[in-house]
Formats: C-alpha cells, sequence, structure tokens
C-alpha cells in the first residue's frame, strides 16, 4: 500500500489490494463454505431450502448467503481476525479496528445480485464509519454479477432507499445514484481484497452467467472509537476478545433499519 493507495481511498471511498490471499488460502475457504453448506442449515447462520414443485427453485434457496460464520466456524473467525486485513484497515482508519461482522456468499449461476446500498445503513456506526473488506473467491466481473461502486458517495450523507426491483435484487432496499454519477464495476480475481467505506453506495447485478459462481467473503469493521453499533452485531478485537457496545439508539435516519446488513 502506498500513499497514492490511501489518497485514493480518501477520495474514491474504495480500494483494491491486489493478491492479498494466495490461491490455497482461497480454495480452503471455498471449500470449508461447500462443506458447511452440504451439513445443512444452521440456525441463525444459513437456511438452504430444497426445490419444491411450484417452478424453477431460486438459486438463492439452494446457495443461501452464510451470515456471521466467524461464530460458528474457526477458518472464518480466523480470515475475520487475519492480520494483512486488520493491518490496511488501520492504515485507511488511522486507529485501531474491531471486527463487527464476516458473511460468506455463493451467488451461484442465475442468482439474484442486491441493488445499490450502503452499509451504514444497516451498521448504524455512531460515529464514524464502517470498512468493508470483501475478498474474492472467484473470478469477478460484470457476467456473474461483480460488485459495483459508486465512487465519491462516501462523503455524502446517507440515502434513504428507494424499493428495488425484486427480479433483479433479493433485498428491497435501492439507492439510486446520485445525479452525475454512476457505477463503476470493480474487476478482482481470487485474493484481491476490496475495501470499502460504508457510506459508499455499492451493489451487484444478478449472476448472469450459467456455470460461474461468484463467491466472495466480507468482513465489516469499526474504528476503536466507535460508541454505539446496530443491534445484530457483536464485536471483537482483531486478537478476538469481546467489545461490548450500546445499540445505536431509534431506527436510523430513514427509520427502517431493522435487519443485519444485508448481501453484496
Amino acid at each position: 500500500m502506498t500513499v497514492t493507495d490511501k489518497v485514493e481511498f480518501e477520495e474514491n471511498g474504495y480500494l483494491v489490494a491486489r493478491g492479498l490471499f494466495s490461491p490455497a488460502e482461497i480454495e480452503e475457504l471455498c471449500e470449508r463454505f461447500e462443506a458447511l453448506r452440504a451439513g445443512g442449515p444452521i440456525p441463525g447462520h444459513f437456511q438452504p431450502r430444497p426445490p419444491t414443485e411450484d417452478g424453477p427453485a431460486d438459486p438463492l434457496h439452494l446457495y443461501p448467503r452464510v451470515m456471521h460464520p466467524h461464530r460458528i466456524d474457526e477458518l472464518s473467525l480466523r480470515v475475520l481476525l487475519d492480520t494483512r486485513l486488520r493491518d490496511i484497515l488501520e492504515w485507511l482508519l488511522g486507529e485501531e479496528v474491531l471486527a463487527a461482522q464476516s458473511m460468506f456468499y455463493f451467488k451461484p449461476p442465475g442468482a439474484r445480485g442486491q441493488a445499490l446500498h450502503q452499509d451504514n445503513f444497516y451498521l448504524r456506526v455512531e460515529p464514524g464509519t464502517c470498512v468493508a473488506a470483501w475478498i474474492a473467491c472467484d473470478v469477478i466481473d460484470p457476467a456473474n454479477g461483480g460488485l459495483e461502486v459508486v465512487p465519491g458517495t462516501h462523503r455524502m450523507d446517507l440515502f434513504c432507499p428507494e424499493e428495488a426491483d425484486e427480479e433483479l435484487s433479493f433485498v428491497r432496499e435501492y439507492v439510486p445514484p446520485p445525479p452525475g454519477l454512476s457505477p463503476v464495476p470493480v474487476g478482482m480475481a481470487p485474493g484481491d481484497v476490496l475495501f470499502f467505506n460504508g457510506s459508499l453506495v455499492h451493489g451487484s447485478q444478478p449472476n448472469r452467467t450459467a456455470d460461474r459462481f461468484r463467491r466472495s467473503f466480507i468482513g465489516h469493521y469499526v474504528g476503536r472509537s466507535t460508541e454505539r453499533i446496530g443491534r445484530y452485531y457483536d464485536v471483537l478485537t482483531m486478537t478476538g476478545d469481546s467489545v461490548p457496545l450500546p445499540e445505536s439508539e431509534g431506527a436510523g435516519p430513514c427509520g427502517t433499519e431493522f435487519g443485519p446488513a444485508a448481501a453484496h
């Protein structure tokens, strides 16, 4: 990481660290989550649903996202607390960082994406912001539903979302790009990590390929100066110690933030 990288992060709201994780590490991570999925539902974390006779199965029913896997899986906890992530996050934020959430997404062929949104809408960090570390586990491009970001929106306030198109997005919130700004696709290779500000507008299109997954492991982090966070987040130091934080007050700036941070 260079001074130019940090300037890019501050100006655009995101930064890609290329090849931060090795091919062997990514392969191990993918194998672990395939084994978890094959083992069946784990209440509170993921709930695969078998096909029904009513029509074609939703790919996301067969391959649902895994929420907070670090609470049930030692490898996920290791990745969430990885020192390489810690070093970059602390360099970007200028203070000690704390881990707030982990997620894994399979995003199989045909799966819907997630409409443009802001992570701080869900995490409700006070004061400051969360930062995501989005680890690519496959080749990521527009065809298989790679992330899109709207540079510069991290310097704006939280937007109150509109209703998303349920044919394209599996969550209801949609933040239209502000006038004059457009989403930019972020191409990634396995092992690359996208770091982005929690107020950056971002999202993904459906996976339109016939045979390619778009798997990713995501961690959300906050600075040590954080005083409050949403109700669904159990915060840890990067050595794994619990840091109790009070819940953010009210229902957020739009009055609708009741669920945990959704997919990407």
